[in-house]
């Protein structure tokens, strides 16, 4: 009966240990040198999105997107902080891709900020934010979202 116990303690610590090693140092955490921050955001961002700042206008460029196929679209959202406001435009890229452009459906304003969101695509072959789940960054599960701000 002892080593009964001893058993389901042993395995708890284990559970314990595995479910709560990340906040505590046990599991290692992803490398700094796979997460970007822009400027104008202390948030750590994922490096499988990057956008640099832009002037204003009627689409916006991303600079590179690392997702395996199928893809994701990318959406260009208002931000304030952290936080996420309405989807100005979206596009849909297959894979790994540099240099893709995004049309708005109304223009970025100059000093401003807004932030490219990834997510997933339910194969309807149109972009509903409602309906599209959040692409998350498989190491740390957080949202997949890069920052920016516009100039003049």
């Amino acid at each position: 009966m002892s080593s009964f116990i001893i058993g389901v303690m042993l395995g708890l610590l284990l559970a314990g240990a595995w479910f709560f090693g990340s906040d505590i140092g046990l599991v290692s955490s992803t490398p700094t040198s796979l997460l970007a921050t822009t400027t104008g955001s202390s948030l750590l961002e994922s490096g499988a999105v990057s956008v640099a700042d832009q002037i204003f206008g009627e689409s916006v460029v991303v600079e590179s997107i690392t997702v395996p196929p199928p893809g994701v679209w990318i959406a260009v959202r208002e931000a304030d902080g952290s936080d996420l406001g309405n989807v100005l435009g979206a596009a849909r890229v297959t894979g790994p891709h540099g240099a893709v452009t995004i049309p708005l459906l109304r223009p970025t304003e100059p000093k401003r900020s807004y932030a490219v969101e990834l997510y997933r695509d339910d194969n309807n072959g149109a972009f509903d934010p409602s309906i599209n789940s959040v692409y998350v960054d498989f190491d740390t599960g957080a949202r997949v979202v890069a920052f920016f701000t516009t100039t003049e």
